[in-house]
């Protein structure tokens, strides 16, 4: 049955599913029409508020395109390189294979969602090449399916931002300690449950008809993974510089000594001091300024789809947050909320928002708001309702095609080949999700 279901899910979305920059247009559109029904605004205005918005995200544009490329050196540097060939050399079957890619996916994404990301895809692609008879878009869809522990895990962006003093709703709801949310009890447990049943889901999807597997070419990986010569030129100065370990070594310890000062100083994790790392740490393992640079002119590629459609996106949201409708969407659901169920509406409208705001911290932005003031009406615990917040988006995320970009760069794969595996995974992710809040709210 989960084998006609996943070929039912494939071959709906091969005939119907667009590119991801169409989806976002169409979503676009969706959007004006439905602030235009539903909203008392005029086209004028909402067109007004469209265009002024499609920049709001801007900073947080660079911000994320940042830390999928550092992500991406980081994930390519010769120990971890060394590692993941190490871990692909002990894999022997295809349904081994596919659990490996979740495992590697969900865990680099627990760590941090860009290296997640990033390290799902080339762990996928060596897996797919040497283990023979592994289903190449099923692999590509399990490892991208780990994705959904960063709302998880130590880089979910609604968690680290309510924990940290100075955020937007701070007057509303103080501080919320990571302790109250995703190092609660609960989410731990989720976590935990999740890590073990998720990759085994995904091996069961895997085509028992050796007929129906498509495995990997080749050639693609030989052109993604070619190891370049490193040219050092004539003996010149300049030349010397650019492969110069000394500077990489002095200004990565120099970075290091900085992040000591800062967390010595008590100020928390947020996205600058995470790119901080990410970017330092890079340029240690790298070892030269020649190879990070070289590293990350890869990585770019994997950000371009991002960095063209965060702004349809921002716009989008712009369109929500001025017609009101974000509210709209959300107070269907708030209306019929208790004291225990409001995170449950939480997640569920947070999960179809998500289609509109695919990123959390605008997410937060819009939804927030109207949440933490219904979580203090009904006495609702208000970690518990952000959390909730935070959960339906890295549900959504799963079957939104904007974070699926970077694994289609890596994998040279289209959406349509690989949402019909990951409508299946969203099902399974939302039982888990769905239960895991029910019980927070009612047994914890």
């Amino acid at each position: 049955m989960m084998e006609r279901l996943t070929n039912f899910f494939t071959s709906i979305m091969k005939k119907y599913l667009p590119d991801p920059f169409v989806f976002a247009i169409g979503l676009t559109i969706l959007t004006f029409i439905l602030a235009l029904l539903i909203e008392d605004i005029s086209f004028f205005n909402l067109t007004t508020e469209w265009g002024g918005g499609f920049w709001n995200l801007l900073a947080f544009t660079t911000q994320m395109a940042v830390i999928l490329a550092m992500g991406y050196v980081l994930a390519t540097a010769p120990i971890t390189d060394r590692f993941l060939n190490k871990i692909a050399s002990m894999v022997h079957t295809p349904k081994a294979a596919i659990i490996v890619a979740t495992l590697v996916g969900g865990i680099g994404s627990y760590l941090n969602w860009g290296f997640g990301l990033v390290i799902g895809g080339i762990i996928a692609k060596k897996l797919a090449v040497k283990v023979k008879g592994v289903h190449y878009p099923l692999i590509i869809a399990a490892a991208y399916s780990g994705f959904t522990f960063y709302g998880l895990g130590l880089s979910a962006s609604i968690p680290i931002l309510i924990s940290t003093p100075g955020h937007f709703l701070e007057e509303k709801m103080g501080l919320i300690a990571l302790s109250e949310t995703i190092f609660s009890l609960p989410m731990i447990l989720t976590t935990i449950f999740l890590l073990i049943t998720l990759p085994l889901f995904n091996a069961m999807l895997h085509p028992k008809d050796a007929k129906n597997v498509i495995e990997i070419d080749p050639s693609l990986y030989a052109d993604s993974e070619q190891v370049k010569a490193k040219i050092l030129g004539d003996n010149t100065f300049a030349n010397k510089l650019n492969n110069s370990r000394l500077l990489s070594y002095t200004i990565g310890i120099l970075g290091v000594i900085y992040v000591i000062i800062y967390f010595a100083n008590g100020k928390s994790l947020d996205l600058n001091i995470l790119n901080f790392i990410i970017l330092f740490l890079g340029i240690i393992l790298l070892g030269t300024p020649a190879k990070y640079t070289e590293h990350l002119s890869d990585g770019i590629k994997t950000v371009s789809g991002i960095i063209l459609q965060f702004p349809f996106y921002a716009g989008i949201m712009a369109i929500m947050a001025a017609s009101g409708l974000v509210d709209t969407i959300a107070k269907v659901f708030v209306d019929i909320s208790t004291q225990h169920s409001l995170p449950f509406w939480g997640l569920i409208s947070s999960f179809f928002i998500n289609f509109f705001a695919p990123s959390a911290g605008g997410h937060w932005a819009v939804q927030g708001p109207f949440m933490i003031d219904a979580a203090k009406e009904l006495g609702a615990s208000l970690g518990e309702t952000s959390m909730s917040v935070m959960l339906g988006n890295a549900w959504n995320d799963l079957v939104q095609p904007f974070w699926i970009l970077p694994a289609l760069a890596l994998s040279r794969l289209k959406l349509k080949d690989i949402m019909g595996f990951l409508v299946m995974i969203m099902f399974y992710v939302g039982i888990v999700y769905i239960v895991a809040t029910l019980a927070w709210s009612y047994l914890f």
